[in-house]
């Protein structure tokens, strides 16, 4: 099953180039898993109630076609990754143009939190179930052996180096 979630292109969504802005793809991502949350009931008030918060840790997008202002975009939403215990999630998203142009995609990883002691956690079955719902036909399987595969790791500094 695949989740759609309709924008409409506003001038505030573009960049100096009058195309969609690359901040505008994470925030429609972003409001299409909230619209899709919510429309499996697990929206900001449940998931308060079950004290557990979604955390992106990492995305990455790639462009086709170009967007621009006052046109419909439509989002889609899949699950195309997940751990065992759904404690780790991938999203899949495609931007779609109505008539069926593919204009980006994009895939998000992330982790259920406990609110409380901000550490990863697994959420209830509720959540489970409803993500279940919008595997892909090519889900895989995560572990945390994945985020090693990220492209960027931690690399603290010594704050002594700032004011050189």
């Amino acid at each position: 099953m695949i989740f759609y979630h309709t924008f409409e292109v506003r001038w505030s969504d573009l960049d100096a180039n009058k195309h969609l802005a690359n901040s505008t793809y994470v925030q429609y991502c972003a409001q299409a898993r909230m619209a899709f949350m919510t429309k499996e009931k697990m929206g900001v008030t449940q998931l308060s109630r079950w004290g557990i918060g979604p955390v992106m840790l990492h995305e990455r997008y790639s462009f086709f076609k170009e967007i621009y202002a006052d046109q419909t975009v439509i989002v889609s939403v899949e699950i195309d990754g997940s751990s065992d215990d759904s404690s780790i999630y991938r999203f899949l998203h495609k931007f779609y143009l109505p008539d069926g142009t593919h204009c980006a995609t994009s895939e998000a990883t992330g982790v259920w939190i406990d609110m409380m002691i901000r550490k990863m956690t697994t959420p209830p079955d509720d959540v489970i179930e409803a993500m279940n719902k919008y595997r892909s036909p090519d889900t895989v399987v995560l572990s945390k052996e994945d985020f090693k595969k990220f492209p960027f790791h931690p690399q603290n500094i010594d704050p002594a180096e700032f004011g050189k």
